[in-house]
């Protein structure tokens, strides 16, 4: 990360904030952290991170439904799916919104306009500038965990190890390369299995 990434620097120090102020006893029972993107309305200009995680307890519950405990732990189907806190290009991230969009423009990717997904398809530049400011989100967001293996945040805050799972569910099967890239190899052999 060079100084001329603050939107970078505001995941970083927005995301651990998030995670300090969790409580110590649900610190105890998280077993996994789950950095789940989204996007208002399918607008890549407008990307958000969901700060989640999955609790023991929430895999001892998921189980007595599931057919495989090795599924339930570590499908995000079965997983806490909602009540995170968000960081992105967001009314909820009023800092990270701004520095989003100026750095897209910084980077010639950003266009202005309402979205319209038919546009969207239809529109070459769009189209490319659209996938540019989604691979640019995405690997914001991987440098975010990383950072947070590398800098010791996640062993400080929870007093161990964790893994972090990335997922963007309007890209299938990137999860799996998203969460090898963000982590070191022996926290997610259990996941990749």
């Amino acid at each position: 990360m060079t100084p001329q990434q603050p939107f970078r620097t505001h995941l970083r120090q927005a995301a651990t904030g998030i995670l300090e102020r969790l409580p110590g006893q649900l610190r105890r029972e998280i077993y996994v952290l789950a950095f789940n993107i989204w996007r208002v309305d399918a607008d890549d200009r407008h990307p958000y991170v969901d700060i989640g995680y999955n609790t023991e307890s929430r895999y001892r519950e998921m189980c007595r439904g599931a057919s495989d405990p090795r599924e339930a732990r570590w499908n995000y189907a079965f997983w806490i799916l909602e009540g995170f806190d968000r960081l992105g290009n967001i009314p909820e991230d009023p800092v990270g919104g701004p520095l989003f969009e100026a750095e897209a423009n910084t980077l010639g990717i950003w266009y202005d306009g309402a979205f319209d997904l038919a546009r969207t398809l239809e529109d070459e530049d769009i189209r490319a500038r659209s996938g540019r400011l989604q691979v640019h989100f995405h690997d914001a967001v991987v440098d975010l965990a990383r950072h947070l293996h590398t800098s010791g945040t996640v062993e400080r805050i929870f007093g161990r190890p964790l893994p972090v799972v990335v997922f963007d569910m309007d890209c299938p099967g990137w999860e799996e390369e998203a969460t090898r890239a963000a982590n070191p190899a022996e926290l997610i052999a259990d996941f990749l299995t």
